[in-house]
């Protein structure tokens, strides 16, 4: 994907802070992005895999140069940076995944597994779910921990890591929806010509989930990215749930 300035400024918008509230009373306040993972039902992917690709699909939704170019893309992404980022995952395989293919969004695909895919799609409000997305389930989207953790070293060029704190045991669709954040507020908060490289490279990205010590270790680094939960689900409100870095400082 080519890198564009605009779309990273508007998503920069983001490192600005400020307010970001809903009204339960306009429906149209309370948006999220929908994010769909490919489960087939036989031989899986494994769910460092999906985490991956859940990151670099929500990511690249935000740094398309669409959101530079086409006034819907660039409404949508606006419309949800204004209020508070939610995500929302869900599951598909065989005709449901095939459907949703034909809405915007992006679907990112594993390098080293082309079964591991997952896609992301504009954000909206959560009362307008379009209804080839609206029809697939949310609830137990989940898959056991890899049956080997993966290895935190040494760091591809210009890869990113994103972790999760293996203690709070989300399920997989909660954990897509943390690290997606994880990701996009990295790129969100890092210069421009560090996000740059990283588009240029392909948006390279490792899942893994760590043990809590090993998690609370990276996320006191000052150059971690980290994910404080609102705590609508599975969680407490303000659990540190995710991260994300372009540097890697872990112990054993």
């Amino acid at each position: 994907m080519e890198f564009s300035r605009q779309s990273y400024n508007l998503l920069h918008s983001l490192a600005a802070g400020g307010p970001r509230t809903e009204d339960p009373d306009d429906p149209v306040t309370v948006q999220a992005m929908q994010i769909v993972l490919h489960l087939p039902k036989q031989d899986p992917p494994l769910r460092s895999e999906l985490l991956a690709v859940a990151a670099q699909a929500v990511a690249a939704v935000c740094l398309d140069p669409r959101a530079a170019t086409d006034p819907a893309w660039r409404q949508a992404l606006h419309g949800w940076y204004s209020h508070r980022i939610r995500k929302v995952s869900r599951r598909a395989r065989n005709k449901g995944w095939r459907d949703v293919q034909k809405l915007p969004g992006i679907t990112a695909v594993a390098e080293n597994n082309p079964d591991a895919q997952a896609r992301a799609f504009l954000p909206g409000p959560v009362n307008m779910v379009p209804p080839a997305l609206r029809r697939l389930q949310i609830a137990g989207t989940d898959l056991p921990p890899d049956p080997t953790p993966p290895l935190l070293s040494p760091m591809g060029k210009h890869e990113l890591l994103v972790g999760v704190d293996a203690s709070l045991a989300m399920t997989l669709g909660k954990a897509a929806a943390q690290v997606g954040h994880a990701a996009m507020l990295w790129a969100a908060r890092k210069p421009a010509d560090v996000v740059g490289r990283w588009v240029s490279a392909n948006m390279p990205i490792r899942a893994v989930e760590l043990s809590h010590e090993q998690f609370q270790h990276l996320a006191n680094d000052p150059d971690t990215i980290v994910v404080h939960d609102a705590g609508f689900t599975e969680v407490a409100p303000g659990s540190v749930t995710a991260l994300a870095t372009d540097t890697l400082n872990i112990r054993d």
